[in-house]
């Protein structure tokens, strides 16, 4: 396999809540004004990601995964998850609020949809003045409590509130009832799952008059009624990896690179850049690679050492 830093087509999802700030702000194609997703990576069925530049571009990542498993995974991932790309990297635009939803962890989701479940982390890139994320209750509540507030259409009454900026870090375990609120541009990084149970839209219909589908019933078993800590504290430092979120299915670190960087990861496992400000390029084996706010770059588990240049903040990602 001729390995070198991979990028791909970005997926691009229409949402009734979305807008135009993938354009804007990062630069990506979009075809309409209600765009709410980028997905960057993905190997969620009937959307999976093609190499966009270089020799392999056409092949798509499950592909290349089949032909090349512990090139492109590491073999500690492939000896976990197989042939399965275990993550899914999204940029989100949330021009109106997100329905308030939450996820179910991989028993309920495996048992129900034969799927992952979906733990997750943002990273604020943009914010509004005044925008604001949801993310879990205040205090330990009670199914029937939930229930009362939901048919009272009063749920917000018990969800904490976050105001949020630029570098914002939030961390969602799987049933933590949470909404992205309006004017937030944000990076995701999640187990690969496309599982969403929501629970309120807002009373909103679509141009035809429709509402979107809930899913109380599915949501009950799936929720927790406990307090979560899900805002994150970290601390940057310029050129150095420094730890943002660590969890059994996904390691983030931050790079805050102002000039040179030489990258030489300890682990076996593919690592993913995703760049939320400035621009960089890379030099691997005499080849440069340039990339700028919004580009998501892999690089395969078989690429151990690789040069950094420019003046960007990048989130590292691996398993």
């Amino acid at each position: 396999m001729y390995v070198y830093p991979l990028t791909f087509y970005p997926i691009l999802k229409e949402r009734i809540w979305g807008g135009t700030k993938l354009q804007s702000h990062l630069h990506k194609a979009i075809s309409s004004e209600t765009t709410g997703e980028s997905w960057e990576i993905s190997t969620v069925s009937g959307a999976i990601s093609v190499v966009n530049q270089g020799v392999l571009e056409g092949k798509n990542l499950n592909e290349l995964i089949d032909l090349y498993p512990e090139a492109i995974l590491g073999k500690s991932v492939v000896a976990r998850f197989g042939k399965q790309f275990p993550l899914l990297f999204k940029f989100i635009d949330a021009k109106e609020d997100l329905s308030i939803q939450l996820h179910p962890n991989d028993e309920l989701a495996q048992k129900r949809h034969n799927s992952f479940g979906k733990t997750e982390m943002w990273y604020v890139m943009q914010a509004d003045t005044n925008s604001r994320l949801v993310v879990g209750f205040k205090k330990a509540i009670t199914p029937e409590i939930y229930l009362h507030h939901l048919q009272q259409k009063q749920l917000l009454d018990l969800l904490q509130e976050y105001p949020v900026q630029a570098g914002d870090v939030f961390f969602l375990e799987t049933g933590t009832v949470h909404a992205i609120g309006a004017g937030v541009l944000i990076a995701e990084i999640q187990q690969t799952s496309d599982v969403t149970y929501r629970i309120y839209d807002w009373d909103r219909v679509d141009a035809e008059g429709k509402s979107r589908e809930l899913h109380t019933d599915l949501a009950l078993e799936a929720i927790n009624f406990d307090t979560t800590a899900s805002k994150i504290s970290y601390e940057s430092k310029v050129n150095e990896i420094t730890s943002v979120v660590s969890c059994p299915y996904f390691v983030t670190q931050q790079l805050v690179l102002e000039g040179h960087f030489h990258w030489n990861p300890s682990k076996d496992s593919f690592t993913v850049f995703m760049c939320v400000s400035g621009s960089f390029e890379l030099l691997y084996k005499d080849e440069k690679y340039s990339y700028s706010k919004g580009d998501t770059v892999l690089l395969p588990a078989c690429i151990t050492e690789i040069q950094f240049f420019g003046t960007a903040t990048l989130l590292e990602i691996s398993i």
